[in-house]
C-alpha cells in the first residue's frame, strides 16, 4: 500500500530511461487517480481547442491534439498491459471500472462536433505529407465514430460503447479463468508417458503452483491444440486434454476417470458463450447505426482489404484447397495409426509421419532450444546481423513483475533505440496466448523512444532447470520479436502513426516476416545447440524441417481458416436479438463455410476466442493470412536478394518497418518491394498451388 500523499507516478513523465515505467513506485491505488486525472486534463485541452478564438491552424488544432492526454496514454499504456500480463483479482476489478470509463470518454472525445468542425476547417495547403495524412486520418477517424450521428443515435451509440467495453472485459476475465480451471490434472505418471522428463517435471511444478498436493498440471495454452498432445501416448489422455481445451468457455468439457481429472469447461461456460452471442448482437446495431450492412463490413473498411467481398474472395480458393489437403491427410494418418483419426489423435500421429516420412522428431529436438539461447543468440542475432543493432541487459531497471526481463537496444551507432521487455512465462494471472505491446511509443514530437514488450506464455520450470522449448515456441519467439522491431524502428514525427498502429491486417505482417530467420543457417548454428552438451543440432536438421515444411499444411490451413471463417460468422450478422443457441450457431457456421471437419476443430471456439471477443480482432482474424500475403512474398525477395545481409535489413527497416501508419501501408511495401505483392509465394508455402 501506498502512503496516502504519495505523489502518483503517471502524472509526470518517467525520469527513468526512454521514461521506462516507475515500476517500483506504482500502485493499484494509483490507477484510478491516474485515469481520473487524464480524462480531465485531455478534455481541458480539447476545450481550449474548440475555444481558441484564432482560425483553425494544423498548428492550434491538429497538432494540440496530438500533443493532448498524455497522462492518460501513460496510465492506460500500463494498466491495460498489466490487465493481461499480470491481472491480479484486485487489476481484474479495477478493469471491470476502468474499461467502460475509456470507452465513455473516447465517445466524448470523438464524438465532439466542435473538435470536427475545427478538424474540419484546417487548411490542408502547405503541409507536408505527414502532416496532410495525420489531419486526414484525425478527420477520418471522427467520422467512423459517428460524430455526424443524430443525437438519440449519438446516445444509443455511447450506450452500446460501454456495453462492448465492459462485456469484453468480462468475456477476457472469464476466459482466462476457464482456462485455469480447465487444466489437465492427472495424478498418475503412467499416464503422461511419452513426455519428456523436463516436461513431467514442469507439470509436477504446476501442479504444486495450482494448490494440488499430488499429480501433475498440463495446463492449458489458448489456441485449441495443446502441445502435449503430438507427445502423449496414452489415448484417453490425449483424448481428456483436447475436451479440456476445446471445453473452455462452453461448459463441455470431460473429466473423471483414468487416475486424472480434466476440466469441465471452466465455471460459467454458458456466460461467457453469452456474451459473446450478446456482444455479436450489439454490434451488429452499431454497425447499422453507422450505416453499414454488418460489423464484419464496419470493421474492414479502414483496413488494407479493399472491402469484405474480397476477403471473402481471397478465402473461398484457399478453404476448398485446404480442406482437401486435410482430407487427404486424415487418410494418411489413419493408415499410419490403424483406426480413425480423432482430433485428439491427429497431432500425435502426424508427429509420427513426420518422423518416419521425413525423420524430424520435433519432441526430441527440445534440448536445442532453450529459451535464453533462442532468445539472445537467434532472436537478437539475427537483428543484430540485419539491422546492426545491439542488446544490454539492464537488470538495473524493475519491470511490472519479478519474471521480466529488460535490455537495452543501440543502433548501430551506438545511438539509443529503446528498450525492450521480456515476459515469458506463463501464470494464473497472465492471459493465455502471445503478444507485443508498447509502454512508450516513439515520437520527434514529443521525442520518445519506444518502450516494448513482448509476453509469451512457456511454461515456467523447476527452480534451476532449463526452460526448454518446442518448436512452436521459438517460431512464437522470433514471430513476437517481429512486432517488438515493428514498434522500436518506428522513426515518425507523430504519435498517431506509431510504430504498429497500423490497420490490423496489415500488422501481423512484420511479425511473420521475423519468423524466416529460425532456420536460417547461419542464425541457427548460433542459437540450437544442445542445453547440455553444447553440441549443434545433428548435421542435415534444417533440411529435414524444411522438407517436412509442406506436411500437415492442410490441417494448419484449415484450422486456421475455421477460426477466420467462425469470426466472419458472428461478424456479418445483421441486428437483432442475440442469438440463442452459440454452440449451434457455430456449428452450422463451421458446416456452412466447409470447414467442419470433426478432426480438425478451429483453432479457437467461441468460448475461448480472445482474437475476435476482446483482443480487437473482430471481424479480422483473416488478418493473419491476408498479411502471410505480404510476408511470403517479401521472404522471397530476401532469398533473391542475398538473404541475412545489412545492406537488406536497412532497405526493410528504412522503407518499411520505421515508417508505421505515416504512409499507406501498401505504399510502404511497393516501396520496399519496387511492386505490388504477389500471392503465388503464398500458395506455393501452404502447398496450394
Amino acid at each position: 500500500m501506498t502512503e496516502e500523499n504519495s505523489p502518483n507516478p503517471f502524472l509526470m513523465a518517467s525520469t527513468l530511461d526512454c521514461q521506462l515505467p516507475d515500476f517500483a513506485a506504482i500502485d493499484v491505488e494509483h490507477y484510478l487517480p491516474a485515469f481520473e486525472a487524464g480524462f480531465a486534463q485531455q478534455l481541458a485541452e480539447i476545450a481550449a481547442i474548440t475555444e481558441d478564438p484564432a482560425a483553425a491552424t494544423f498548428e492550434n488544432t491538429v497538432l494540440a491534439m496530438e500533443r493532448s492526454g498524455a497522462v492518460l496514454m501513460r496510465v492506460a499504456n500500463v494498466f491495460f498491459n498489466i490487465a493481461s500480463s499480470h491481472g491480479t483479482t484486485e487489476i481484474q476489478a479495477l478493469e471491470a471500472i476502468v474499461a467502460p470509463l475509456v470507452a465513455e470518454h473516447a465517445d466524448t472525445v470523438q464524438l465532439n462536433a466542435a473538435l470536427y468542425e475545427r478538424m474540419l476547417a484546417v487548411p490542408a495547403q502547405g503541409l507536408d505529407a505527414e502532416a496532410a495524412r495525420l489531419l486526414e486520418e484525425y478527420r477520418k477517424s471522427f467520422t467512423r465514430a459517428g460524430v455526424a450521428l443524430p443525437g438519440p443515435s449519438q446516445e444509443r451509440l455511447r450506450e452500446l460503447n460501454g456495453q462492448l467495453s465492459s462485456l469484453s472485459t468480462e468475456f477476457s476475465q472469464l476466459v482466462m479463468q476457464a482456462g485455469n480451471e480447465a487444466a489437465l490434472h492427472v495424478l498418475d505418471v503412467a499416464l503422461l508417458d511419452g513426455l519428456s522428463t523436463d516436461d513431467v517435471a514442469t507439470a509436477a511444478a504446476a501442479a504444486r503452483a495450482a494448490g494440488h498436493a499430488d499429480g501433475y498440471l498440463l495446463t492449458l495454452i489458448l489456441p485449441t491444440a495443446q502441445p502435449a498432445l503430438e507427445a502423449l501416448t496414452n489415448r484417453e489422455t490425449r483424448r481428456k486434454l483436447h475436451l479440456a481445451s476445446v471445453g473452455r468457455g462452453s461448459g463441455s468439457g470431460d473429466s473423471g476417470g483414468s487416475g486424472g481429472s480434466g476440466g469441465s469447461g471452466g465455471s460459467g461456460g454458458s456466460n461467457v458463450l453469452g456474451l459473446a452471442a450478446t456482444m455479436a448482437s450489439l454490434r451488429a446495431e452499431k454497425a447499422a447505426l453507422l450505416g453499414f450492412s454488418s460489423e464484419a463490413e464496419r470493421s474492414i473498411e479502414p483496413q488494407t482489404a479493399p472491402s469484405l467481398a474480397a476477403v471473402h474472395a481471397m478465402l473461398t480458393p484457399i478453404t476448398a484447397a485446404a480442406v482437401r489437403n486435410a482430407r487427404l491427410e486424415a487418410e494418411k494418418l489413419a493408415a499410419t495409426a490403424g483406426h480413425p483419426i480423432e482430433a485428439w489423435d491427429w497431432a500425435f500421429y502426424s508427429e509420427q509421419v513426420r518422423r518416419d516420412e521425413y525423420g524430424v522428431d520435433l519432441a526430441a529436438l527440445r534440448p536445442w532450444f532453450e529459451l535464453d539461447s533462442v532468445l539472445e543468440n537467434g532472436v537478437f542475432y539475427a537483428a543484430t546481423q540485419l539491422y546492426g543493432i545491439t542488446f544490454k541487459r539492464r537488470s538495473d531497471l524493475i519491470g511490472y513483475h519479478p519474471e521480466v526481463r529488460i535490455w537495452e537496444v543501440s543502433n548501430a551507432d551506438g545511438s539509443t533505440l529503446g528498450l525492450f521487455l521480456g515476459d515469458f512465462f506463463t501464470r494464473e494471472t497472465k492471459r493465455g496466448g502471445a503478444w507485443m505491446n508498447s509502454f512508450v511509443e516513439q515520437s520527434f514530437l514529443e521525442e520518445t523512444h519506444a518502450v516494448v514488450v513482448n509476453n509469451l506464455n512457456i511454461p515456467k520450470p523447476p527452480a534451476g532447470e532449463p526452460t526448454l522449448l518446442t518448436f512452436d515456441e521459438v517460431v512464437t519467439c522470433f514471430h513476437e520479436f517481429g512486432h517488438a522491431l515493428h514498434g522500436l524502428f518506428s522513426a515518425v514525427r507523430y504519435p498517431k502513426f506509431s510504430g504498429t498502429n497500423v490497420p490490423r491486417d496489415f500488422v501481423e505482417y512484420p511479425s511473420q516476416v521475423n519468423e524466416m530467420w529460425i532456420l536460417w543457417p547461419e542464425v541457427l548454428a548460433n542459437y540450437a545447440k544442445h542445453h547440455h552438451t553444447g553440441e549443434p543440432l545433428p548435421v542435415g536438421t534444417a533440411e529435414k524441417l524444411e522438407a517436412a515444411a509442406l506436411w500437415g499444411q492442410g490441417f494448419a490451413t484449415t484450422e486456421y481458416l475455421g477460426a477466420t471463417l467462425l469470426d466472419l460468422a458472428w461478424h456479418e450478422l445483421p441486428p437483432s436479438a442475440p442469438v440463442t443457441d452459440p454452440l449451434a450457431f457455430e456449428a452450422a457456421a463451421l458446416a456452412s463455410a466447409g470447414v467442419d471437419l470433426a478432426a480438425v476443430p478451429p483453432r479457437y471456439r467461441t468460448g475461448y476466442f480472445n482474437h475476435i471477443f476482446a483482443g480487437g480482432y473482430a471481424a479480422g482474424y483473416y488478418s493473419y493470412i491476408w498479411s502471410e500475403v505480404l510476408d511470403a512474398d517479401t521472404v522471397a525477395w530476401f532469398k533473391a536478394n542475398g538473404g541475412l545481409s545489412r545492406a537488406n535489413g536497412e532497405h526493410f527497416r528504412t522503407t518499411l518497418l520505421s515508417r508505421g501508419f505515416s504512409v499507406d501501408p501498401l505504399q510502404a511495401f511497393a516501396d520496399f518491394a519496387g511492386r505490388d505483392a504477389d500471392t503465388a509465394p503464398l500458395l506455393a508455402r501452404r502447398g496450394l498451388v
